[in-house]
């Protein structure tokens, strides 16, 4: 059996707040389907929802997404008006860089070149 990945889940307070910010980085329409449960469908990438649950984010992520831009430090400038902030500084190696973020909720990603 092969399966596909239909939407990315994240656990949060506010599902309504959460995926405006979400719809403002990757595009797409936020939607409100209950007071619990929001959704955002961004250009060429599966759905992303938020569900509400109870507890708040205790500790650092075991997955999260990273996204490529053209240029870190640009991507990240405009993030932080939008709610995210940075974690720590850039990092560059042979690969490329990449930039730690948080989302409003303190979930982390990455903004990633290379």
């Amino acid at each position: 059996m092969r399966a596909h990945v239909q939407e990315i889940v994240f656990d949060c307070a506010d599902p309504a707040g959460l995926v405006r910010f979400w719809a403002e980085l990757l595009g797409g329409d936020p939607v409100n389907r209950s007071p619990d449960w929001s959704y955002v469908e961004p250009p060429g990438f599966v759905r992303i929802a938020f569900q509400q649950v109870p507890e708040g984010k205790a500790v650092k992520n075991r997955v999260h997404l990273d996204l490529e831009v053209p240029e870190v430090s640009a991507a990240a400038d405009e993030a932080i008006p939008l709610g995210a902030a940075r974690v720590g500084g850039v990092v560059t190696d042979e690969q490329g860089s990449f930039q730690v973020m948080r989302d409003p909720e303190g979930n982390e990603f990455c903004f990633v070149t290379g």
